[in-house]
């Protein structure tokens, strides 16, 4: 699978022209959205089958700074899946020097979206269920 590519903005850095440290958990967001896109399941078509996977911790690792009009790519992993949380490891790099910049990880729980309540997939939705599962196998 690609990855997903941002081209850092202006308003993304700080007084020291430096990517202000809170930007990479939106980058996070940014790729987690692509690649659940990329599986053929976005955030559009969940959210219409009663389905939620809010964020329940988010960290970051910062190793090198990130400037302005540098392009970064974010590789998105899933580390984990039960069918009720799934857990995703993120790296971020320069696009052209493949320096490492980042890394994160995300943990989510997948929610009824009328009752807020856990959701198991396998139970519930066998289709999506088996198209994490073979995504977490194939990584």
């Amino acid at each position: 699978m690609k990855n997903w590519q941002h081209r850092v903005q202006y308003y993304e850095t700080d007084q020291m022209g430096i990517v202000h440290h809170s930007n990479s958990i939106r980058w996070f967001e940014e790729a987690r959205t692509w690649m659940l896109d990329e599986m053929g399941f976005p955030y559009k078509e969940m959210e219409s089958q009663g389905i939620l996977i809010p964020v329940l911790e988010a960290s970051a690792k910062y190793i090198s700074m990130v400037k302005f009009g540098e392009t970064v790519e974010i590789s998105t992993k899933m580390a984990q899946f039960t069918g009720v949380k799934m857990i995703l490891d993120y790296e971020i790099r320069d696009s052209v020097t493949k320096e490492l910049r980042t890394t994160g990880q995300t943990k989510h729980a997948f929610l009824d979206k009328e009752t807020y309540r856990p959701l198991s997939l396998k139970r519930n939705h066998k289709e999506l269920y088996e198209l994490f599962k073979n995504s977490i196998e194939n990584k």
